[in-house]
């Protein structure tokens, strides 16, 4: 049977922790990692809110969960392209690095104690593994996008799972400003 999407989810998490102890205890491997973590976080998020958060507010009722969480994961792609930005042998990258450690670490902890439990009870275990492959799936066509890089699609699923009104009619850069806006109040 395929893999539970609670625990790939949970996988990634953990080694997203890996890879930001790293960034924090090897400066050296900054310019090395920094792609790893990018690539991995963004690909993961893309298949989360493709593919997770819809089923999860509908299937699993976790509809307000995810309308908080899909509003973390706008603010996290904004730090990790500030991240991707920043010199990695400056100063400023330490406090970069720390203030998407502090959002990150704080999204999965919410993530991990209220939406993936509710999808364990409330999804059957067959439902669990048709989710698993599709977010394997999707994860692995996102590989090698960048935080900045959504499409309006993307946007439009965003918006979605966050419970944000009135997109519809607008464009691909008046959404994106609109996304970010309402994950910023």
């Amino acid at each position: 049977m395929p893999a539970d999407v609670v625990d790939l989810i949970m996988q990634d998490h953990r080694e997203v922790e890996r890879l930001f102890d790293e960034l924090k205890d090897s400066p050296e491997k900054r310019p090395n990692l920094l792609p790893v973590l990018t690539t991995l976080l963004t690909a993961h998020s893309r298949a989360e809110e493709a593919e997770v958060y819809p089923v999860a507010a509908t299937e699993a009722g976790e509809k307000e969960e995810v309308s908080h969480s899909q509003q973390e994961h706008i603010e996290a792609d904004q730090l990790l392209a500030k991240l991707a930005q920043t010199d990695p042998t400056s100063p400023e990258f330490d406090t970069v690095l720390q203030n998407l450690v502090d959002a990150v670490s704080h999204h999965v902890e919410e993530e991990e104690t209220k939406v993936l439990p509710g999808m364990r009870s409330n999804l059957s275990d067959e439902r669990r593994a048709q989710l698993g492959e599709a977010f394997v799936a999707s994860r692995k066509q996102h590989l090698g996008e960048q935080p900045g890089d959504m499409t309006k699609e993307q946007l439009v699923q965003q918006a979605s799972n966050a419970d944000i009104s009135g997109t519809s009619g607008l464009s691909k850069e008046e959404l994106k400003k609109k996304v970010e806006q309402e994950a910023e109040s």
